[in-house]
């Protein structure tokens, strides 16, 4: 199926009914915005939602509208033509509706309820109403209010704001004058904006989009216009930016203008290592800059000679945990990579919580992203937990010399400093209990999948149990610790319970307690 402007010159656009008894037109409609590059909801002919402009993977508005072992979509756009075209598996049966209220939803049949239930809906919550926070507001679904203004902007009116009436929108707290020293503030993961102007030019760098901003004065925010990669193309907005929405992962990078002061004060009011290297730069501190720089570097390749050694260094601890952990690694090789620690905090944009994914007794795991657009997830050790710290020696040793289709891939680790850190390979449909417990996404879970889920795990603990190299137990499988592929594969994680044997070994002690 095909929806928008054909090479024909024929638009496919999709109407509601005018009620539940009458298919005549209704007065809402669903189309292609072939200049936005965008999905719209229309009544009559007034725009009530759209879902942000095609980024080469997704549109920036529907996260959760991605590629699945269910239905796969393209959406194809070119001077002649803008259209979006879907597939649907075979194995399960899908249909589009246009309800007479505007929203747009798509149902699964589920033969053991003989009935069609809701896989997907948009508009789907308040926040997907059009421009509902106004100029520069943003919605935040799980706040209350859910709009708020984007950070170093004000509410335009308090008043109004007061009583929920969020139309007016926010202003800048500094406002802008166009003189030289002007810049960008970088938001993140947001659905990218509509304003009245906006330009796109497919094969422009992201540094050339930025200049091109930059030397216009009415240009007020610009991005990329594909973010596969590195990024690429260049979409530039002049005017007023209305229609954003916050999200906690998957939502696109906006570079909003912003004068000098309001840079400068930003960039202050970042982590503590921002705020000493504003100072180390100071002409007056030059000297000591050049010392600290050779400093560290000497440390840096001190290090590296000896870098797990200096766990059992860096901080005592009143069971010397770590000084056993140090003098195992002289006999046990790793075979890992080790990463730094600074390129962790890139790639995560520096443990930021809106790449926060859940948090565990280990401690909390983020989504990062290396150069080159390689997903990650990254297990961060709680500080205040003793004994994650034993579950982050037991879980390298383990994995390290574990390979198999259905057990996680751990990428490397990380230890510096007090930080210890494991990488594995990033999961996009997360653990199985989210589709176990889910009402709807269980649903999705037929027969075939299940055993195929099943399998998979079963030969995951075979290889664990009889074919590696150690035989490991894991002591702490449940449906959490059972990840999930982009091909729905499982894949067996979380090492920290888990304990080694020998080969001819059949049983060992351990002062782990495990379960109630």
């Amino acid at each position: 199926m095909k929806v928008g402007r054909l090479a024909s010159g024929l638009d496919v656009i999709i109407s509601s009914w005018k009620s539940n008894d009458d298919p005549s037109q209704g007065p809402y409609t669903f189309e292609i915005d072939g200049k936005g590059l965008e999905l719209v909801v229309r009544q009559n002919s007034v725009l009530k939602s759209r879902s942000g402009p095609w980024n080469g993977v997704g549109f920036s508005g529907l996260p959760l509208l991605k590629p699945d072992p269910f239905l796969s979509y393209a959406f194809v756009f070119n001077d002649k033509e803008a259209y979006l075209t879907y597939d649907i598996n075979s194995s399960i049966a899908l249909t589009l509706v246009f309800d007479q209220d505007g929203v747009l939803e798509r149902l699964a049949w589920i033969d053991r309820l003989n009935n069609w239930i809701v896989y997907s809906s948009a508009p789907g919550d308040n926040c997907d109403n059009y421009a509902l926070c106004g100029a520069y507001g943003r919605c935040t679904i799980g706040n209350s209010p859910a709009c708020g203004c984007l950070n170093r902007f004000l509410p335009k009116n308090q008043s109004e704001w007061a009583r929920a009436d969020w139309s007016s929108g926010c202003v800048r707290r500094t406002p802008l004058n166009c003189q030289n020293g002007d810049g960008f503030i970088k938001y993140y993961n947001i659905k990218l904006p509509d304003s009245k102007i906006r330009a796109m030019n497919k094969s422009m760098t992201t540094e050339e989009c930025r200049v091109k901003c930059l030397n216009n004065c009415s240009c007020m925010a610009y991005t990329n216009s594909d973010i596969r990669g590195n990024g690429s193309g260049c979409i530039l907005w002049f005017g007023d930016l209305v229609d954003i929405r916050q999200y906690t992962e998957d939502g696109q990078d906006l570079y909003i203008r912003m004068v000098s002061s309001e840079i400068v004060a930003h960039t202050l009011e970042g982590s503590p290592k921002k705020k000493k290297v504003g100072i180390i730069v100071s002409v007056v501190l030059s000297a000591l800059l050049l010392l600290g720089l050779g400093l560290c570097l000497f440390l840096q390749k001190k290090r590296k000679h000896n870098r797990l050694n200096t766990l059992g260094r860096t901080k005592k601890k009143e069971n010397n945990t770590e000084e056993q952990w140090s003098m195992k690694s002289q006999d046990e090789s790793l075979d890992l990579p080790h990463f730094d620690l600074t390129a962790i905090a890139i790639a995560t944009s520096n443990f930021s919580f809106n790449n926060l994914l859940g948090q565990g007794g280990f401690g909390p795991v983020y989504k990062g992203a290396f150069k080159g657009g390689h997903d990650i997830a990254v297990k961060r050790l709680s500080k205040e937990s003793r004994q994650g710290l034993d579950e982050f020696m037991n879980e390298v040793k383990c994995i390290a010399k574990l390979q198999h289709r259905n057990l996680v891939k751990l990428l490397g680790y990380c230890i510096e400093h007090e930080e210890k850190i494991l990488i594995y390979e990033y999961m996009p449909n997360k653990s199985l209990d989210t589709y176990i417990f889910d009402q709807i996404r269980s649903k999705l879970l037929d027969w075939p999948k299940r055993f195929h889920i099943i399998n998979g795990v079963s030969r995951g603990l075979l290889y664990l149990h009889q074919d590696s190299r150690l035989r490991i137990i894991h002591r702490d499988l449940k449906l959490s610790n059972i990840l999930l592929d982009n091909d729905m594969n499982p894949k067996i994680s979380d090492f920290g319970m888990a304990r080694s044997f020998g080969g001819n070994e059949t049983e060992a002690t351990t002062r782990r307690v495990v379960g109630t």
